[in-house]
């Protein structure tokens, strides 16, 4: 039951999906609880594939909500899902491989008081300390196919100190106000897995509002490497992205 004094107001409601990565979810847990103090949080955990996840919610100064699936959901599934439950005034995508050294929310607020503007992110440093490729532009068939043949290493976006308005931004950081989240009817849950990111800014793009990355936000990614190695994973990645260049939203963005 939510505690009566909460208020919606500028409180932030995570969403955090756990694949049998409760170990990444206590760290993560940790991280806001230490770095993230002068925000109102709330945390809806989802617990995808059964697992024995043992929290102290006392020893949380935010509320934890914690959903156990009767059967594995997929990412778009899952965290509409969290929004039905979410009570605050901005709902959070976070993935739980992400590790958080210094408040983000603070900058990516500020730049959300900005009504043109629909999803903000931080940048992304990886493990290694290098920046990662979490902004790019709409990708296309062609694009797509310079990639897989070596012709296109380039980042889309440069990191300066300029807030980047690119065309999307992976899913494992996304910052919405509530009432844009809930206008965009959420993730298309025709994608299990891949390209729901995409998706979204997409329509978020048709519908004349921004997607910002703010420099002075940033968080550390530590990815699993091993999901890109399993033939599910391809045929996730294959089937989403053919849904995507078949969709209406793909060919309303080239017409546009």
């Amino acid at each position: 039951m939510k505690d009566p004094l909460f208020s919606k107001a500028n409180t932030i409601s995570i969403s955090i999906v756990s694949h049998l990565q409760g170990h990444l979810v206590k760290l993560l847990l940790q991280d806001i609880k230490e770095n993230c103090k002068e925000n109102s949080i709330e945390i809806l955990l989802t617990i995808n594939l059964p697992e024995n996840l043992e929290l102290d919610l006392i020893e949380y100064s935010f509320p934890i909500v914690i959903t156990n699936n009767s059967k594995p959901k997929g990412f778009a599934e899952n965290h509409n899902q969290a929004f039905t439950r979410a009570k605050g005034e901005y709902f959070c995508v976070l993935n739980p491989d992400i590790r958080i050294n210094e408040n983000p929310f603070e900058h990516l607020l500020h730049l959300l008081e900005d009504k043109s503007i629909g999803l903000a992110a931080p940048t992304v440093i990886g493990e290694s300390g290098r920046l990662e490729d979490s902004m790019r532009k709409f990708p296309t068939p062609l694009k797509i196919l310079g990639k897989v043949i070596g012709m296109s290493q380039v980042n889309d976006y440069e990191v300066g100190i300029e807030a980047i308005f690119p065309d999307w931004v992976a899913g494992m950081f996304m910052m919405f106000r509530y009432d844009m989240f809930k206008k965009l009817n959420g993730f298309d849950q025709k994608y299990f897995l891949y390209y729901e990111d995409v998706d979204l800014c997409a329509r978020l793009r048709l519908g004349g509002h921004k997607v910002v990355v703010s420099p002075q936000s940033q968080i550390i990614h530590y990815a699993r490497r091993s999901s890109h190695h399993k033939l599910k994973y391809l045929i996730w990645h294959l089937s989403s992205m053919l849904q995507f260049f078949s969709s209406a939203v793909y060919w309303q963005l080239k017409l546009r």
